[in-house]
C-alpha cells in the first residue's frame, strides 16, 4: 500500500507571512486524513524553525516544503513508495518554474536547469530521467522528505547554516551509508525571484551558505570555488597587460551565448535570450562573491544572544480533517 506511512508536512514561514502552499495542499492531498498532519513554523531562522517542528512531529516521515511550494496530487503516495525500501532515508524531487511566471522568471528557470547555470545541481530545477539514488546535489529543501528517526538521530539541521543546512545534513546521512533518492516525478511548482535585484541577493546568499558550509564541513569539491576564481580573474583582468589574458573571458562569453540560445530553444522562448545573457554571469559572480564572504566571514562566528523565537501551529492534526485553526503546538 502507498498510504501506510504517517507524514508530518512542515512549512517554515516568516512572522505573519502568507503560506501559499496550504491552499494547494487542501486541494491536492488525497492521502488518508488520519495519516498526515501539517505544521507551520513561524520565525526568522528557517533551520531552527524546521528543527523545532520536527521535534513536535508525530509522523514517521518529515516532509519539508517552503511556504510557496505547490504540490501535485498523489505526492505523499509517491514518497511513501520510495520509503517502502528500508535503505532509503531521504526522498526529494525538483522545484519547477511555473509556465505562468513572467519572462524574466522563466529565464531564471531556464538558467538554473542548464549545465552552465545549475551545473551538477541543475536537476533540482528540472524533471529529468527516472527515480534514482543520488547525492545532495540533486535534492532541495523546499521539496524534501526524511525518515523522522534518522533526522533526529543525525541531530537535525545545523542551525548555524541558512541556506545549505540541508546539504550539510544530507552529506552526513550519505556518509553514514544511508540512501538518498531523487524522483523527478515528485515535483513542486515554485515561482522564481521576480526581479534582477532579488536574483542577485538570492545567489549571493546561496554562495554564502556554501562558503559557510565549507567552513563547517570542509572542502567538498573544487567546483565550489570556480565562481570565486572567475570573480577574482575579472577583478585582476585590468592588471594583465597581454591580450591572451582575455581568452578565458572570450570563451566564457561564447559558452554563455550558446547556452542562452540552447536553453531558449529548448523552451521555445527565444525572447528570453537577452535575459539569459545577463543571468549567467550574474549568477556566477554573485555566487562567487557570496562564497568568498561565507568562507572568510561566516555569520555563525559573529552570532550570539538568545535563540530566535519560533511559533508552531498545527494546521492539521493526524486523524482529523482540515480546519481553519488548530491550537499552537508550542
Amino acid at each position: 500500500m502507498d498510504d501506510s506511512l504517517t507524514f508530518t508536512i512542515i512549512i517554515p514561514v516568516k512572522p505573519a507571512g502568507v503560506v501559499r502552499a496550504l491552499e494547494r495542499l487542501r486541494q491536492s492531498v488525497d492521502y488518508p486524513a488520519e495519516r498526515f498532519e501539517v505544521l507551520v513554523a513561524e520565525g526568522r531562522k528557517p533551520s531552527r524553525q524546521r528543527n523545532l517542528a520536527a521535534a513536535e512531529a508525530t509522523g514517521e516521515v518529515l516532509y519539508f516544503l517552503d511556504d510557496d511550494s505547490l504540490t501535485e496530487p498523489g505526492f505523499l503516495q509517491r514518497a511513501a513508495r520510495h520509503f517502502a525500501d528500508p535503505s532509503v532515508a531521504v526522498v526529494g524531487g525538483p522545484s519547477l518554474t511555473p509556465g505562468t511566471n513572467t519572462l524574466f522568471q522563466r529565464a531564471v528557470g531556464i538558467a538554473l536547469a542548464s549545465p552552465l547555470g545549475g551545473g551538477g545541481a541543475r536537476n533540482r530545477y528540472r524533471a529529468a530521467g527516472t527515480a534514482r539514488a543520488t547525492s545532495e546535489r540533486e535534492l532541495i529543501l523546499c521539496n524534501l522528505a526524511f525518515r523522522k528517526e534518522i533526522f533526529v538521530t543525525m541531530g537535525g539541521l545545523d542551525e548555524r547554516l541558512y541556506p545549505n543546512e540541508e546539504n550539510e545534513l544530507l552529506d552526513r546521512i550519505a556518509q553514514a551509508g544511508l540512501g538518498l533518492r531523487h524522483d523527478p516525478e515528485l515535483a513542486v511548482q515554485r515561482s522564481q525571484r521576480p526581479t534582477l535585484r532579488a536574483f542577485f541577493r538570492q545567489f549571493c546568499g546561496y554562495g554564502r551558505g556554501r562558503g559557510e558550509q565549507t567552513r563547517i564541513a570542509g572542502v567538498r569539491s573544487v567546483v565550489d570555488f570556480l565562481p570565486t576564481l572567475f570573480l577574482a580573474y575579472l577583478l585582476l583582468l585590468p592588471l594583465l597587460p597581454w591580450w591572451p589574458a582575455l581568452l578565458p573571458l572570450c570563451i566564457y562569453g561564447a559558452v554563455a551565448a550558446v547556452s542562452s540560445l540552447a536553453g531558449a530553444a529548448g523552451k521555445r522562448l527565444f525572447s528570453a535570450i537577452p535575459w539569459l545573457m545577463v543571468l549567467y554571469p550574474s549568477l556566477h559572480l554573485c555566487y562567487g562573491f557570496g562564497f568568498a564572504k561565507g568562507l572568510l566571514f561566516p555569520r555563525f562566528a559573529q552570532q550570539g544572544g538568545a535563540p530566535a523565537d519560533v511559533s508552531l501551529r498545527r494546521v492539521k492534526a493526524l486523524g482529523f480533517p482540515w480546519a481553519e485553526h488548530f491550537p499552537e503546538a508550542r
